[in-house]
């Protein structure tokens, strides 16, 4: 009888059980991500088959790692990041470990994100790679590894002028004008603006709290009187407050410091920045616009920090 997938009462992971030539199995996938599951039920199967045959192989592979790797909750096999390890999983699949170092590793982030940048492919790529080896290694199935996380290029921060930010906002779609507003004026993240319901917000007072933070820690932040009148004139006050053209809010992000947050209005924000004659600006940079307006403003770092949400000054 082949692997089942089934679910053992009182666990959230689903369970492989089944019997492979008179031998019986069961054993836990760690994941609850069915999807997930069903890939490791069927390389465990058919790793099964083969040592039923042939013998227990004496070299241990990328996929035999990953499925103890999930089985001890490794982080790259549950929530936003179980797609991170599908791919690496794709590319390695039964090669074995003793064949894979540091060269193995960056050829196949190039393969698999040839169009990425570094930093994306460190993140995607490198990393859940790099965790699945490391944790074998620990476990006696393959010799320690050296393997040192590439050195992302030197970051450029791109902040505007008042005179350019403004003539952003001119160029900025209807819906997407009192966003940027808000993003210039507040420093928040893309992910704490889109979370952010009218509840959070204080018009008399002038005052935003963030409730949900990267930081994990609740912060507040005054509100300029040209944000306030911003979100004065908009037509509705209960829920989310930012929507989209439609009127609907935007699809949540997975977390507060979700990259992929700044794509729920990346067309309208591209956009904007082309009619406005603004290059290489991020949604993101809006942010560092606050920040930098502020210091020069103030010249008070600790001030910044505390209303930035920064763990330190230096950052």
């Amino acid at each position: 009888m082949p692997l089942k997938l089934v679910k053992r009462p009182g666990s959230p992971y689903w369970i492989m059980r089944g019997s492979i030539r008179g031998c019986r199995y069961e054993e836990s996938t760690g994941t609850a991500d069915k999807r997930t599951a069903e890939e490791i039920r069927a390389s465990r199967e058919a790793e099964l088959h083969r040592e039923a045959v042939y013998g227990r192989p004496a070299e241990h592979t990328f996929a035999a790692a990953v499925v103890s790797y999930l089985q001890t909750g490794g982080r790259y096999g549950t929530g936003g990041d179980k797609r991170f390890m599908s791919k690496v999983l794709d590319y390695f699949g039964k090669t074995p470990l003793a064949k894979i170092d540091l060269a193995a590793v960056e050829a196949g982030a190039l393969k698999t994100y040839p169009k990425a940048k570094p930093a994306t492919r460190n993140r995607q790529f490198f990393t859940p790679a790099v965790a699945v080896v490391r944790h074998a290694a620990e476990r006696g199935m393959c010799a320690p590894l050296v393997m040192r996380r590439p050195s992302p290029p030197p970051g450029v921060v791109r902040w505007l002028e008042i005179d350019e930010a403004n003539r952003l906002i001119d160029a900025a779609a209807p819906h997407l004008k009192p966003l940027l507003i808000f993003l210039f004026y507040t420093g928040a993240r893309i992910g704490e603006a889109l979370w952010l319901e009218w509840r959070d917000v204080n018009l008399t007072a002038g005052h935003v709290s963030f409730p949900k933070t990267k930081s994990k820690y609740p912060r507040g932040v005054p509100l300029h009187p040209r944000v306030v009148a911003a979100l004065a004139c908009l037509p509705h006050r209960d829920g989310e407050i930012f929507r989209t053209p439609s009127g609907l809010p935007y699809s949540l992000p997975r977390s507060i410091d979700d990259t992929s947050a700044g794509s729920r209005v990346q067309t309208a924000f591209s956009g904007a920045c082309r009619r406005a004659g603004i290059e290489k600006f991020r949604v993101h940079d809006c942010r560092h616009t606050w920040a930098s307006w502020h210091y020069r403003e103030n010249r008070d770092l600790a001030a910044l920090k505390q209303l930035g949400g920064w763990k330190s000054e230096r950052m």
